[in-house]
């Protein structure tokens, strides 16, 4: 059993199940943008999954195939406490190729040098599951544009170390936002959650959304 907002186990068995949502990511951007929403889940349960990428997997299908085995393996966790669970995957994708999550300051140059001057998608699948065990789920894609960067704004970003343990090896919301030439579609995907989709995901999966 999970406990809510951080209160003993026992406290959990007082809450209604049918208000408890679980989220499946310990990202603090993700849980970030839901506070902005005035949502706060009553528990953060990762699920800890093998995120690489399947032999000849397409960026799309990447991201969806995660963000609904995250969902389905903390389900099977919470068996005895059904609960609206909320899992994300993001994926950064020049054309076919997908970049990593940067692990490091050579992760963080590559990507950099890879994006900059041109466009690429940042791919995120949303999944929901209800309390009665039913899967919905939403994709969102942006586009964005990087203007060409010169080796020392390269260089300087990655001495930041703002890249590290992001996706694409860059964050848009800190220094990385003056490197961007242009946006299309949801900004909060970059970040790491469409917050728009996310609500309306919730909303029509029964989850009392303010």
């Amino acid at each position: 059993m999970i406990s809510p907002r951080g209160e003993s186990p026992t406290a959990s068995s007082n809450l209604p199940p049918r208000l408890l949502l679980v989220l499946a990511s310990e990202s603090p951007r993700r849980k970030a943008l839901l506070a902005s929403a005035g949502i706060t889940p009553d528990a953060i349960l990762p699920a800890n999954l093998d995120e690489a990428p399947l032999k000849g997997e397409l960026p799309r299908h990447c991201a969806e195939r995660l963000a609904g085995a995250k969902a389905q393996a903390v389900a099977k966790q919470l068996k005895s406490n059904p609960a609206f669970i909320l899992a994300a995957d993001t994926v950064v994708a020049c054309g076919r190729r997908m970049l990593p999550k940067a692990a490091d300051a050579n992760d963080v140059h590559s990507c950099l040098r890879l994006l900059h001057g041109r466009s690429h998608a940042v791919i995120t699948a949303v999944a929901v599951i209800r309390p009665d065990g039913k899967l919905l789920a939403r994709t969102v894609v942006t586009r964005v544009s990087f203007a060409r960067l010169s080796l020392e704004a390269i260089n300087a970003y990655v001495e930041s170390g703002e890249g590290i343990g992001k996706a694409g090896g860059y964050a848009i919301q800190g220094r990385a936002e003056a490197f961007t030439r242009q946006i299309n579609g949801s900004y909060s995907n970059v970040v790491g959650l469409p917050l728009f989709q996310t609500l309306q995901l919730l909303k029509g999966c029964g989850y009392p959304v303010p």
